[in-house]
């Protein structure tokens, strides 16, 4: 996934303005715990607030829903 320039942003701003009549604005985002076995000498590094093992997935679109920006692997 490429990383996105001064360009790239500029362009997600203008869109957002142009489709849907929203101003300043760089990106949509929303997480999700993406439930997993707990993985081998990891504690409870990766236990969450629902008493299960899981990843963390973070993701923030542009104004047409593609992915922009992906972070997967926090902790649980």
């Amino acid at each position: 996934m490429p990383t996105p320039t001064c360009t790239t942003w500029s362009q997600i701003v203008d869109d957002f303005w142009d489709l849907w009549n929203f101003p300043n604005c760089i990106g949509v985002i929303d997480g999700k715990h993406v439930k997993a076995q707990a993985f081998p000498n990891s504690g409870s590094k990766f236990f969450n607030y629902k008493h299960s093992f899981s990843v963390v997935l973070l993701a923030l679109v542009d104004a047409r829903y593609k992915f922009t920006v992906v972070y997967i692997g926090a902790y649980g």
